[in-house]
């Protein structure tokens, strides 16, 4: 293998665009990166860690004079393997690799759900393009068992689904009380707050607004910080101020500094009913934080002695808010990073990726 290409459909801080750059680090031959659209903060990072990334400056769905200008990049670059992530990625990139003449084409699927992907609802028009597209493909990676099983339900050939789940880097997120004391000054939150943190695009899927509701039953020295942009932003700040605590929330927008924020944190909720590995989950995990969850195949698919930390809650918010007052009374606290957490370490991530490359590569 002499040259790769990732083609990602934005460099957002959000999760798959971190895995990427994770993942690039341990790849060991070179690799080129192009964003369909928005080369936003982590395109800056690739480019620090020396790689080349290019902005194809796409539109909108419908840009197809992306797909030409897509198609010859690729031929120029003489590329020996194109692995595509999301899915305006995986639609236009699988086809522009096969009409640049590559054959060994790799997809990955990080955000399926059963009803939405990538936050958005699930229609049959989506799913018939993604399974024209998926056919142009070498394989498809899942990132969790859960995926792998909506895919086959789509009628995707099961020995073309390989699953790798994401990795993690651990020791980035471990506690660290210098950060703590920085971030939350940054953010303005008062000396003996405890801190509720929720991570993620502001999507509706994500389940956001049950975790405002809930903020809204928790005692006033109770903070909320959800670190993200999307399109639900405005609407989860109109619902803080309709339920009075919009003076203890805040949302950061895109916020590179996970870690830092993590270590600010006192409590991790990840209110999404549909999410499709959870790394965020295992984040807040590796930083010593205890963590409720609504859905999160990382942990679900583990025996639950791997972590201990998490716990598993019902999706509405009077439930929410019951789980969070009995992790407030226990006073906050770090616990030890737990099984899960070096089980999904990133280098055995790249190791499994690296083999679906060669069995493709072989093909």
């Amino acid at each position: 293998m002499r040259r790769g290409l990732h083609i990602i459909t934005g460099l957002g801080v959000g999760g798959a665009e971190r895995q990427l750059r994770a993942l690039l680090r341990r790849i060991p031959f070179p690799c080129d990166v192009v964003t369909l659209t928005n080369p936003g903060p982590v395109a800056r990072d690739l480019r620090a860690d020396g790689i080349r990334v290019t902005h194809l400056g796409m539109r909108g769905n419908r840009d197809m004079s992306a797909l030409p200008r897509l198609t010859r990049l690729i031929r120029d670059g003489r590329y020996d393997i194109v692995h595509t992530h999301l899915y305006r990625a995986c639609v236009y990139g699988r086809l522009a690799a096969r009409l640049a003449g590559v054959r060994a084409v790799v997809a990955t699927e990080h955000s399926l759900g059963e009803r939405r992907i990538e936050g958005r609802p699930l229609t049959q028009g989506t799913r018939a393009l993604y399974l024209a597209s998926e056919r142009l493909g070498s394989a498809t990676v899942a990132v969790s068992a859960a995926v792998a099983g909506r895919l086959r339900a789509w009628g995707v050939p099961p020995g073309r689904i390989h699953v790798v789940p994401n990795g993690i880097e651990a020791a980035r997120f471990h506690y660290d009380p210098a950060a703590r004391a920085a971030v939350r000054e940054r953010l303005g939150v008062p000396p003996g707050t405890v801190v509720v943190a929720g991570v993620g695009r502001l999507v509706p899927g994500k389940g956001f607004a049950t975790l405002v509701r809930a903020l809204a039953a928790l005692p006033p020295d109770a903070w909320l910080v959800l670190a993200g942009d999307g399109p639900e932003r405005e609407a989860l700040l109109a619902l803080a101020r309709r339920l009075g605590v919009a003076d203890r929330m805040v949302v950061t927008g895109e916020w590179p500094d996970v870690p830092g924020l993590l270590s600010a944190a006192d409590v991790f909720v990840s209110p999404s009913t549909e999410e499709t590995f959870g790394l965020a989950v295992l984040e807040a995990l590796a930083a010593g934080l205890p963590v409720l969850h609504v859905s999160c195949p990382a942990v679900d698919e583990l025996p639950r002695q791997e972590a201990p930390g998490a716990r598993r809650v019902g999706a509405g918010a009077a439930e929410l808010a019951r789980a969070l007052r009995t992790e407030l009374g226990l006073g906050v606290r770090r616990l030890p990073v737990p099984a899960a957490v070096h089980r999904y370490d990133i280098d055995h991530a790249a190791d499994r990726l690296l083999t679906v490359y060669a069995g493709v590569s072989r093909r």
